[in-house]
């Protein structure tokens, strides 16, 4: 993307983002959608219009109807399957390598980020990489779940030992992990700059992770589409598409 194409904002955010000692990223949903998925709340396209997650995607529903459970993320695992990252995902590996970021907090679990070559990755809701037996502990990775899934009469994948796999993310009902959120914490309360690519900001506690921020003095970018509730203590705000913005700041970095 070339740096002539560039936004006002965008500009601002290059200018930011260089003069800052640490930059650290948090992405939300919107940043895998340009690479054709749907995000949660949209109208018409969110992946909660239609369906109520406390009805499939609820820890409850693992334990008391695995059929059920597995009926809504057998169609998820489908849908990931063949997804690949897009240039948003790109550019946020760029500037890591470049030694412009410190690292990635994603609330996605899409894996996108770490196939973009991200390296340092704080996954705060888990990842659809691999799924464990909650009674023997086993991990399975992806691809053998979907062979266990597409084996099973019921479509339940199965340990070795017959219990149903759970997906290794973080369901409604659950707490989030400890040592990942933690992690967060601490890389928003250090961040001279916290980037928030493609977030509503409104799924706690990680909606919480730029008021850390702003606490310990820090400064919060934001780069979404929508509205957020911190829009207006956000040191600049990147209305466009994450991938043009997201492309250009790159450019105007000298990084493309």
């Amino acid at each position: 993307m070339s740096a002539i194409n560039a936004t006002a904002a965008a500009t601002r955010l290059a200018e930011l983002i260089d003069a800052a000692d640490s930059v650290v990223a948090l992405t939300g949903a919107g940043v895998s959608v340009p690479s054709g998925i749907p995000d949660f709340r949209s109208p018409a396209t969110g992946l909660w219009q239609n369906v109520n997650p406390m009805e499939v995607a609820h820890i409850r529903v693992f334990h008391e109807d695995p059929t059920r459970f597995w009926h809504f993320y057998g169609q998820r695992f489908q849908t990931l399957e063949d997804k690949r990252p897009n240039a948003a995902h790109d550019a946020l590996a760029t500037l890591e390598r470049a030694g412009k970021l410190e690292a990635v907090i994603t609330q996605n679990i899409d894996r996108l980020h770490a196939k973009a070559g991200t390296q340092e990755l704080i996954e705060v809701h888990g990842t659809i990489d691999h799924s464990s037996c909650l009674a023997c502990h086993i991990q399975y990775p992806a691809d053998d779940v979907r062979v266990r899934l597409r084996a099973d009469e019921g479509g339940v994948p199965r340990c070795d030992c017959g219990r149903p796999l759970k997906p290794d993310v973080v369901l409604f009902g659950e707490y989030l992990p400890v040592e990942a959120l933690q992690q967060a914490e601490r890389l928003a309360r250090g961040a001279d700059l916290l980037l928030c690519v493609g977030s509503s900001l409104e799924v706690y506690p990680v909606a919480e992770l730029p008021a850390i921020t702003l606490q310990a003095g820090g400064q919060v970018a934001i780069v979404t589409q929508g509205m957020t509730a911190f829009d207006s203590r956000a040191v600049v705000r990147c209305e466009g598409d994450v991938v043009h913005e997201l492309e250009s700041v790159v450019g105007l970095l000298g990084l493309s």
